[in-house]
């Protein structure tokens, strides 16, 4: 159950409507809502605290148009204010929220675990609890309640994005639980789980195209770069040039006015949403808002609980010491070390039986060595006594798509991509002394039986039709598993849990390319020693 509907169109700036003198605010808006349902994209709201009409824009062009619509449609002349920008909120760890709600003759508890997602995922609702402990029906209801609300976060009171809200636990009452008890508990245990939780706070970001003479290039790009914006090579357009990039909105908003005066109306700017990224200056926003989450009773983190025949609030920080099922999250974390711990204790292989292993996969080892100088290699001969042998497991395609040079290959040819690859782990392997098994998921190709292929310092395999570089990646590394000789280089979540469950060390695809390049680069010097002693020698040897 997804709530990203629409995410990258959403308005990412607010205007306060100004009214003339003498015109009802209260009595205005309801005719402002006739153009929200000719226009659903419009975000017309009524704040009854401030008695004010906002409305939610892309921008200045936006808000020209809508200012000329209400003249037309109501004979009314309408300002803005300067507006501000519409930030949101995510976290950076997973967290367990929990909410009570019992107050006389009420009874509701329920368990989420929050955690975070890729920028741009949005908000995702699922349920992972047994219905032996909680029905079918009343878990609907937790997540029809948890997608009927736009939540909000706990550093701005802006809307949270960008991460997974699970079920995980719930309790009702045979006699005393009715609808609205679950849904007074599933807004507090996700205000709970964010107050937990370490908070993020995101800035809206602007894909834009620059349209000008080639001769306020110089002049827009160092504005771009001053805004902390990012762009492209520019492009020859007849007599004008164009480029694009992504900066952020409040760094862009106004740029079109600038833009069309420094160049005396020949530039235009056109700007899109573009998603939201962490916000550069949080704290000096966070400090303009004075968002105080405790004090903020309609989204309160704190539960309900029943005692000498009523209902006490109990602070969100107490709400765990009273609740009344076990944390899901605890017990969890509780398997998952238990586990890891059984693994060191029992998972115990000499280097003769990793040997057999390795050979049993990919057949006979036969690995020359990348010439390394002297000095480095009795630097690796000496480590070698000190440490076992080194094992590194990748997950081919994941690395490829991560790494931008490797994706910008494959965008055109996927072979030409591997097999730069294989070039890259084929040095890395032979510099390190590593022994580096790449896989590749084949189980998309239908009738595939797989192959392996024991190339030059590296053993590449291209799993069979039915099984996942996952399923083989987990196979080979619990066969070969020790957690201080072992490493799985990807960035997808199900083998990382399973690394981890193994006690194998895992390496994101970013942090390897790191990795890989500053090995190209030593290789590189290292040749460059090496043929200039040669070239050195030969000089010599000429003047004898």
């Amino acid at each position: 159950m997804s709530d990203n509907t629409a995410a990258q169109s959403e308005p990412v700036l607010s205007y306060t409507l100004i009214l003339p003198a003498g015109t009802d605010a209260k009595l205005f808006y309801p005719k402002l809502l006739r153009l929200q349902e000719e226009d659903p994209q419009l975000r017309i709201s009524w704040n009854g605290l401030k008695k004010t009409i906002s409305i939610q824009l892309m921008g200045a062009i936006q808000k020209e148009i809508i200012k000329k619509l209400i003249e037309e449609r109501f004979d009314v002349s309408v300002e803005f204010d300067a507006g501000h920008i519409m930030y949101r909120e995510t976290i950076a760890n997973t967290v367990e929220g929990v909410g009570h709600f019992e107050p006389l003759r009420h009874y509701a508890e329920v368990h989420l675990i929050l955690e975070p997602l890729a920028q741009g995922s949005g908000l995702v609702f699922e349920t992972t609890c047994s219905e032996d402990e909680l029905d079918r029906n009343w878990q609907r209801l937790i997540l029809t309640h948890l997608a009927e609300k736009k939540h909000i976060g706990v550093l701005t009171g802006s809307p949270i994005t960008d991460m997974k809200i699970t079920l995980a636990a719930g309790k009702a009452h045979i006699k005393h639980t009715e609808g609205g008890d679950f849904r007074q508990a599933t807004y507090r245990a996700v205000r709970q789980g964010l107050m937990q939780a370490e908070s993020v706070l995101l800035e809206p970001w602007y894909a834009f195209t620059v349209t000008l003479p080639p001769e306020m290039l110089g002049r827009a790009m160092s504005d771009i770069k001053s805004m902390g914006g990012e762009f492209g090579s520019p492009d020859q357009s007849g007599a004008l040039v164009k480029f694009t990039g992504a900066a952020p909105v409040a760094e862009m908003n106004g740029y079109y006015e600038e833009v069309i005066a420094y160049s005396k109306g020949r530039g235009t700017l056109s700007v899109r949403p573009n998603g939201y990224r962490p916000c550069r200056n949080a704290q000096s926003v966070i400090d303009e808002f004075s968002y105080s989450p405790e004090a903020d009773i309609d989204n309160t983190p704190d539960s309900v609980f029943c005692a000498h025949g009523g209902g006490i609030n109990i602070r969100w920080n107490e709400v765990k010491e009273n609740m009344h099922l076990e944390s899901v999250l605890k017990e969890r974390e509780k398997k998952t070390r238990e586990s890891t711990e059984a693994v060191h204790r029992t998972f115990s292989i000499d280097e003769r039986e990793l040997e057999a292993i390795m050979e049993r996969e990919f057949g006979p080892i036969k690995r020359p060595e990348y010439g390394c100088s002297e000095e480095r290699d009795a630097e690796y001969r000496q480590a070698e006594t000190q440490q076992k042998q080194k094992y590194i497991i990748v997950d081919g395609y994941n690395l490829i798509f991560s790494w931008p040079e490797l994706k910008h290959i494959a965008e055109d040819d996927m072979d030409l991509a591997r097999e730069r690859l294989m070039d890259i782990l084929s040095n890395y392997a032979g510099y390190t002394k590593t022994e580096t098994v790449l896989v590749f998921d084949g189980y998309r190709n239908l009738g595939s039986t797989g192959s392996k292929d024991g190339r030059v310092n590296i053993n590449v395999v291209f799993t069979a039709d039915g099984e996942t570089a996952d399923n083989y990646i987990e196979r080979i590394a619990n066969d070969i598993g020790k957690n201080y000789s072992v490493r799985v280089v990807t960035s997808d979540n199900l083998i990382r849990l399973s690394a981890l469950r193994s006690g194998i060390l895992r390496v994101s695809s970013k942090e390897f390319q790191a990795e890989a390049e500053d090995t190209m680069k030593s290789i590189a010097e290292l040749l460059k020693r090496t043929n200039d002693r040669a070239h050195l020698t030969r000089i010599i040897d000429g003047k004898q």
